[in-house]
């Protein structure tokens, strides 16, 4: 399918959601990457840039300069309204809890109190709250449970990241922000393709043949890695569980 055919049908999807659910804004998270700022794009196009707001959340020490001016000038660019918050008190509150954090537990801090920001927004102004993640990362679980997987709907969801490289370059969104490499900015020096072992490209067609329902051996066969379809599925299994609503236990 041809990136314009992809536009009309996202736009056609996400105005149809909007009109079902009678609400008129929206409210997006932004880091100044690729997912978000596609994202934005692609609402603003289908609700119109005056009922969308931006909410660039930094945690200040670890989200990087660069990206908080990326996702200041996207706005300004677009113009779409934005809000500059600093999440660092909030965080700072998690240091009063009588048992010490684990490592993970620390990095998915960050993203589940934008969550509540966001949604404090979207009560406060009937708003919708917009997720950004892609295919890719959905199908591995590579999101935070109730963090940046809490929103109401996924509009570049059917998009492996590949694909929205390609979207984005359609809609003419900054080479700067297509070209950056891409971090959830978790902790110093994180990047997605090295904490995943596996470059995006390669990780896409995997996805895609996984998606066909090939087995793990005959994706090995097709001459990738055993150890990264391997480290894949395991990925795609074990985080089953963020795909799922919750399960209910049975009583009838």
């Amino acid at each position: 399918m041809d990136n314009g055919t992809v536009y009309k049908k996202l736009i056609i999807g996400i105005k149809g959601y909007f009109d079902r659910n009678n609400i008129k804004k929206a409210v997006i998270g932004l880091s100044g990457g690729i997912d978000s700022s596609l994202s934005a794009k692609l609402v603003a196009d289908a609700i119109g840039k005056e009922n969308v707001h931006g909410l660039i959340m930094p945690l200040k020490g670890l989200s990087s300069e660069e990206n908080i001016k990326d996702a200041v000038e996207f706005c300004t660019l677009n113009s779409i309204n934005y809000s500059l918050i600093f999440i660092n008190d909030f965080i700072k509150e998690f240091e009063k809890l009588d048992w010490k954090q684990s490592k993970i537990a620390e990095m998915n801090i960050a993203s589940r109190i934008r969550a509540v920001v966001l949604y404090n927004y979207a009560n406060t102004h009937n708003a919708l709250v917009i997720g950004t993640s892609n295919k890719t990362e959905i199908l591995l679980g590579y999101f935070t449970k109730y963090g940046d997987g809490a929103v109401d709907i996924e509009v570049i969801g059917e998009l492996f990241k590949t694909e929205v490289k390609k979207v984005a370059g359609f809609l003419k969104i900054s080479e700067k922000i297509i070209n950056k490499v891409p971090t959830a900015e978790l902790y110093h020096g994180q990047t997605d393709e090295e904490e995943l072992g596996i470059s995006y490209e390669e990780l896409d067609k995997i996805l895609k043949l996984y998606e066909e329902d090939n087995s793990m051996l005959n994706i090995i066969e097709k001459g990738f890695e055993k150890e990264k379809v391997d480290n894949i599925f395991q990925r795609i299994e074990a985080n089953k569980h963020k795909r799922d609503m919750p399960t209910v236990v049975r009583v009838f």
